[in-house]
């Protein structure tokens, strides 16, 4: 089968098989090989690998990785391009394709069929409109990854590494560093996509610690509390925290915590570290009713 990472390849197959985008699945094909390379090179892909790849399209960057790993599981949603991943990737006997929504499938089920249990890496070019639950659910899901590199919009990607007291940080930021060393390896401009984004993109590459950097005693608590912080960035941490719906922490528990952390009762959570956001959710008291839901 003739290299996909040729736009002139690409174009071929789209008309063979009379293939329409779908705006809805969010579909921009990668059409530069160098990036494809780098993408690989990134995520450290060898023989003994076991890849899971997220939105294959017409399965470019799925023959590279196929060259490279042991296994490759492609999870594709558009059912259209089904027939065509038929075509594309038959000559490669180590690939399976699944035609599924990755928000549905029961990874870790996929990894003890596939892999053993042991650890995977995942790749993909993900649809901007959806990259920020997948990412999620990946890191806070209890499966094994090794690490998950992947194509997203360059402002996603600056987002996920982010420090506090930037424009950038924000829920999405601490939720990528508690559980991932997130890093941008590569800037990608639009050209290198067919039909062309309007928006540059990077790949990010997120390797999963084995132990979160910071010990916190309910992680559930203390993303509450971030989101709670990030959706009023601009009011103090303790007037966002107290008008939050669902927490029920009054004010004087959220002044007390700062007070012991030795905190300004006027401080903005956006300043805070990964480690500060721990140590305050440790020494807040919730709700009962938080504590029940």
């Amino acid at each position: 089968m003739a290299d996909l990472g040729k736009p002139q390849n690409t174009i071929a197959v789209l008309q063979k098989y009379q293939f329409h985008f779908q705006k809805k699945f969010g579909q921009n094909f990668l059409i530069d090989e160098r990036v494809i390379g780098r993408i690989i090179d990134a995520a450290e892909i060898g023989n003994d690998d076991c890849v899971i790849e997220i939105g294959p399209g017409i399965g470019t960057m799925t023959q590279y990785l196929a060259e490279r790993a042991r296994e490759v599981i492609a999870v594709e949603i558009d059912r259209m391009l089904i027939p065509i991943l038929a075509d594309t990737l038959s000559a490669y006997n180590n690939v399976t394709v699944l035609n599924e929504d990755i928000l549905k499938v029961d990874i870790a089920a996929l990894v003890q069929e596939k892999n053993g249990g042991k650890p995977v890496k995942i790749v993909a070019n993900l649809p901007y409109y959806i990259t920020t639950p997948i990412i999620t659910g990946l890191l806070e899901s209890k499966v094994l990854v090794d690490s998950i590199t992947v194509m997203v919009q360059k402002e996603v990607a600056e987002r996920m590494q982010a420090g506090p007291g930037t424009k950038d940080y924000g829920a999405l930021s601490l939720a990528v560093q508690y559980y991932a060393r997130p890093e941008i390896v590569a800037h990608v401009p639009p050209n290198c996509f067919m039909p062309r984004p309007t928006v540059g993109s990077a790949v990010v590459k997120l390797t999963r610690y084995p132990e979160p950097p910071v010990e916190v005693t309910d992680v559930h608590k203390m993303f509450a509390l971030i989101r709670a912080v990030f959706n009023q960035r601009r009011k103090t941490m303790v007037n966002s925290i107290a008008n939050a719906s669902g927490l029920g922490i009054p004010k004087e528990q959220i002044l007390n915590a700062l007070e012991q952390m030795g905190e300004d009762p006027a401080v903005r959570g956006e300043t805070f570290t990964l480690s500060q956001f721990a140590q305050f959710s440790n020494l807040v008291c919730f709700s009962d009713s938080f504590l029940d839901s």
